[in-house]
Formats: C-alpha cells, structure tokens, sequence
C-alpha cells in the first residue's frame, strides 16, 4: 500500500481500523460489569483474544429466534424460526443456554458478524467499480446471511438482522424489509457505512450524494431518523478526515463535528473527567443505542486521536457494545492517523483477505 498516496493510505488505514477495532472488542462483548472483564482477563484486553464460553452478563436466551428483538410470550405459533432456519444455520442451539456467549466458539482474530457485512459492502462496492448499488448488496447480504455452510463464524445476530429476515420470510419485498425494534437506532448500523463514503468519495461522487447513498442504504436495515441524523454527521466527519491537508489537525476537525453533531465541547469535557468510565458508561450508556454510542465515540475519538492503538484498547476494556462502537472509532482513528497498530492487524485470522479486498477497492 506504499504506492497509494496520502488520501489512499488514510483511506487504507481507515478500513483496516475497522476489523482491529472489532476483534479487538469480541471476547468481552456485552460485557456491562466491567471487573468481569479483568476476572476474565487480569490486565483487561490487551490483544486480540479467543471468546471465553461463559458470558457472566449475556441476555443471549431472552433474545428472539423468530423475530428481532425480545422473545415475545404471545408470538404466533406458525412464526417461522429465523435463527437456524433462514440464518446462522446449524447455531441455534447456542441461543436457549444461560450466560452463553454471543460470539461462541470464535477465535482470536475473528470478526464479527457486522464486519463480515462490511467486507460484503467493500466487495460489492468494487465489483461496481466502486459506486454502490442496492440490489448489489442486498444480494452480497442475503447470500452472506442465508448461506449453508454458514460464511462467517459468529453465533450473534443482532435484532436487525433477525427483523430484516424475518419480514423477507414473510414475503415482504427485500428492500422494504428494514424493521423497527427498540434498538433499531444503535451504532450497529454504522459499520457499513464508512466502505461506502470513501469508496464513493475516491472517485469524485460528491459529499451530497454520498450522504443521500448512505441513507438509502441505512435505510434498508435501520430505518431510522434520528440514526439517519447521526450517520449524516458521521460521513461528514470521515469526509473532512480523509480530505483535511497536512498542517490541519484531526483531533480538531473531530472537535468541531462533535460541536456541530451533538454540541458537545470536547476539550472541555476532557479536561473534567478523570478516566473513560466516567464517560462511556455513567455519562453515557455503553450499550449500543445511538444517543449514547455516538458521543462515547466522538470522545473516544477526540481523546486518542494521535493513539489509535490506545483508543482502541481503551473502547474494548469499556465493554458495553464496544464491538461496534470499536468498528466506528477504527475507521475514524485510522483516518485522524493515517497508521494503524500492525502487530493486531497482522494477528485478524482473515487478514490476507481483508487486504487483498481493501486493495481492489481502493485500485
């Protein structure tokens, strides 16, 4: 990737950020007491780890296999099962058993099932010379999801997923199969996006448009307004990283876009808290809803903007939805830095893959 030029190499740097930051966070996902974290692992995450089998605050059994999310006491009987049927198939069993963990079974350097859609969305976009397309990616995404054997390793599947099969189960057409949950807003739904904004923007689509292709495209999952909002800025933000000149500062451009976003004053906030707990998880939740997440990731963002590998420690050791949240912060570190921390890239099981993926996309 030596040969591509300075908007390239962040733009490389950013992509690759993305699946670090994820498998990073996988082994203590959801993970909400954080001493669990360190009694699992005595000096917390330190590098890419194998999920342990017991999750000692997973709520994986309450979460419906017909439908996104909760089980329902007064579900109809002829609902379909989604979950071992339609998608992950042969890992419903995983998903009736107290304190199982959401990623069962998966290795260190694996990624998620969320960054397995990214890698969809990165192989369409360049299959299309870069420019996205709907029905591209719907397909890429129903063949990832429904395939049989299955072409991820997770066991998880977040309430949209299950939602969104579930209204193709019956019969709905698959672009209007976006369903709304309680967590239909939650960061989960960023993850593709930023495949999307630099693709587009490498190749003279203009900020406008892309902003209008994101949210076509959130639409299809997450359809939401306020997460439509947040995802505005979020472009906004990678845009003004990837293209900022030499002498401007990142850390800068994220304090103004977290001005502009949520009115948030970062340099101030940061001068009164004494350690990232008092941010991601008492100012805000740490679980994966938009109106938390979105901050913990701006301050995150702001905080380590000249340490990627730190802020991606620091979000994965504040568990909570710190997979996702991980996945959005890599792409904004890796952009603010134009570097990434190798010895964890190196370490992704996938990560020959993802190369050669990034490396068409951006040629």
């Amino acid at each position: 990737m030596n040969s591509l030029s300075t908007t390239q190499q962040r733009a490389a740097a950013s992509l690759q950020s993305m699946f670090i930051g994820d498998s990073l966070a996988m082994p203590v996902h959801w993970y909400y007491n954080l001493m669990d974290i360190y009694k699992q692992f005595s000096a917390g995450i330190t590098k890419l780890e194998a999920a342990p089998k017991h999750h000692p605050s997973s709520i994986m059994s309450l979460h419906s296999t017909k439908q996104g999310g909760r089980n329902a006491p007064h579900s109809k009987r002829y609902q379909a099962e989604i979950v071992g049927d339609v998608i992950l198939k042969g890992k419903r069993q995983f998903w009736n058993q107290s304190n199982q963990h959401y990623h069962q079974g998966m290795r260190a350097g694996e990624n998620t099932l969320n960054a397995h859609c990214a890698r969809a969305t990165m192989r369409t976009l360049a299959a299309n010379g870069g420019h996205y397309n709907e029905d591209l990616f719907l397909d890429a995404y129903i063949e990832l999801m429904t395939a049989d054997p299955v072409l991820h390793p997770d066991t998880y599947a977040e309430s949209y997923h299950r939602g969104f099969f579930a209204n193709l189960a019956a019969g709905k057409n698959r672009n209007k199969c976006g369903a709304v949950t309680h967590d239909t807003a939650s960061i989960g739904g960023l993850v593709t996006i930023a495949p999307i904004v630099i693709s587009e923007r490498l190749r003279g689509t203009s900020l406008e448009i892309a902003q209008t292709i994101c949210h076509k495209h959130l639409q299809l999952t997450h359809p939401d307004e306020y997460l439509a909002k947040v995802c505005s800025d979020y472009v906004g933000l990678l845009d003004a990283l990837l293209f900022r000149l030499e002498a401007d500062s990142a850390q800068e451009i994220i304090a103004t876009w977290a001005k502009r976003s949520i009115g948030m004053a970062m340099p101030e906030l940061l001068s009164k808290v004494h350690s990232d707990n008092d941010v991601v998880g008492r100012l805000f939740s740490s679980a994966c809803y938009i109106s938390d997440s979105w901050p913990s990731v701006l301050y995150l963002a702001y905080k380590y903007a000249e340490k990627p590998k730190a802020g991606l420690l620091a979000n994965a050791n504040l568990g909570g939805d710190n997979v996702h949240r991980g996945t959005v912060l890599g792409a904004i570190l890796g952009l603010a830095t134009n570097n990434i921390p190798h010895e964890l890239y190196d370490e992704l099981l996938d990560k020959d893959l993802i190369e050669e993926e990034i490396t068409v996309l951006l040629n």
